[in-house]
């Protein structure tokens, strides 16, 4: 079958949260042998079945760490087929009494900024930068960049909007770096796309709409209105895309942004 990765080594960064164990998941079904790249390791009970499944503790703010990493992978294995750069800083929709202070494009620090950068676009950089030279060296391979439907639209502060808050300034929003992270990874995509010559280092993007993950309920009705397909996604739903993006189904596609959003940036 065309998704068949039986004998691929892939290195999922971010492979312990929410969304990288889905991702891991999807590879380890088709065949893949996983390294869960993360810097918190956690027992997992939920792959034990795969013997193939492997964690490997990863800093992707250390350029030390990532190399590291991926030499103890190539200790183990005789290549590394495909990077999932996945990690991520996302702040989360949990209640309804936070406060915006923090998120505040007004009060919002050089450190968070830099800290989040580093996470979610700088590593995406650096692991690319390494994986993807191997792969040039090695007889190709497959990036792919997790991004978001906030990397061709704006976010809907609206959305986020506490009723209990009365000081507009204080109101919680979605942080400026999460948007300017998740764009930045798609014109990295594009330019990775065209690098190596000859195509052999194939890279895409997936741009994942919001995730239902226990969120409040007024949250999910307000976000659920701007979607034409009524509903949030489920968090195992980008599987097949995983599936197909990382594996010979998707062969002659490169330097692209899928996006399943449920339709919400159509309108």
């Amino acid at each position: 079958m065309d998704n068949d990765l039986k004998g691929k080594v892939a290195l999922v960064t971010g492979g312990n949260g929410t969304l990288g164990q889905e991702h891991c998941g999807a590879l380890l079904e088709c065949g893949a042998i996983v390294y869960s790249a993360d810097i918190n390791l956690i027992k997992n009970n939920r792959f034990e079945e795969f013997k193939s499944y492997n964690q490997i503790h990863l800093d992707v703010t250390s350029e030390n760490s990532i190399k590291t990493a991926l030499s103890k992978v190539l200790k183990n294995e005789k290549a590394v087929n495909i990077l999932i750069n996945n990690a991520a800083i996302d702040s989360k929709v949990q209640n309804q009494t936070i406060t915006g202070d923090f998120s505040r494009l007004e009060n919002f620090t050089l450190e968070q900024w830099n800290q989040e950068l580093n996470v979610g676009l700088t590593a995406a950089f650096l692991c690319s930068k390494y994986s993807g030279n191997h792969f040039a060296q090695n007889g190709g391979g497959v990036i792919l960049n997790i991004a978001s439907d906030l990397s061709v639209i704006s976010p809907d502060q609206r959305l986020y909007y506490n009723k209990d808050i009365s000081n507009i300034n204080q109101q919680p929003v979605k942080p400026v770096t999460y948007s300017v992270i998740k764009a930045a990874l798609i014109g990295l995509t594009k330019y990775l796309s065209t690098y190596w010559p000859e195509g052999i280092v194939r890279v895409n993007a997936l741009s994942p709409g919001g995730v239902f993950i226990d969120q409040p309920i007024e949250f999910v009705q307000k976000i659920e209105n701007l979607i034409p397909l009524g509903r949030m996604a489920n968090k195992d739903e980008y599987k097949s895309a995983i599936q197909f993006l990382c594996s010979n189904a998707s062969q002659y596609m490169t330097g692209q942004n899928m996006i399943m959003d449920g339709g919400r940036s159509v309108w």
